[in-house]
């Protein structure tokens, strides 16, 4: 029975990413494929039966160019959000929000002027995203570089306590420790924790949403 488990996600797992490469290979032929769509005699767009116009733009094929080339590097972003599991990952979700936010100008601003004012609708998740992975990249740089481990260390002070150490001992043996500690959070004021979180439900509900495992 375990075993028909294992079969069956491991299936599920190639097949979801047999699509990723799938749509990742054939991005450049998406890019290109406004110049092999049929069009009318007034230069509108045939797709599946439906008929799309320049929507404000000089004709449709700029149109259908604007588009691609917002719609394929969105979703391949997407696809490496999803995928990776990199310690800056998060820093993903700028370029993201970027050409979400081209997309969403064309699709409902009234004017005919596009790629203007959404660089400033970035600033609140450039303002979230960037101290995080800074803070991130701090943290294993103390640790892997300096060898500094602060979670160690207050566990370790954490244990010396349970074991009836007074405190002005535990302050005296640990004096490097608290000048390390002090450093370790003057570099983190903000709290990373609650920020790693909401990235972190970020990436699982649309993994969930698209019923996508990794």
């Amino acid at each position: 029975m375990i075993n028909k488990v294992k079969k069956k996600k491991a299936k599920k797992k190639i097949f979801l990413e047999t699509l990723l490469v799938f749509f990742i290979a054939i991005s450049p032929f998406l890019y290109k494929v406004y110049d092999y769509l049929p069009y009318n005699q007034n230069g509108d767009a045939l797709i599946l039966g439906f008929t799309l116009g320049n929507n404000g733009f000089p004709d449709t094929l700029t149109y259908l160019w604007y588009l691609t080339s917002k719609i394929v590097p969105l979703y391949l972003m997407i696809f490496w959000f999803l995928t990776s599991r990199d310690w800056w990952y998060h820093i993903i979700l700028i370029p993201i929000a970027m050409y979400a936010f081209q997309m969403f100008e064309v699709f409902y601003d009234s004017d005919n002027m596009i790629d203007t004012d959404n660089i400033w609708w970035l600033i609140p998740i450039c303002m979230i995203t960037i101290p995080f992975v800074y803070f991130i990249r701090i943290k294993l740089y103390d640790k892997h570089v300096h060898g500094i481990d602060l979670e160690a260390m207050e566990a370790e002070l954490e244990e010396l306590k349970a074991k009836g150490y007074s405190s002005e001992k535990t302050d005296l043996s640990s004096e490097s420790k608290d000048d390390v500690i002090q450093k370790e959070e003057s570099n983190t004021d903000m709290s990373t924790g609650t920020i790693e979180n909401f990235l972190k439900n970020i990436q699982d509900r649309i993994q969930g949403w698209l019923h996508l495992k990794f």
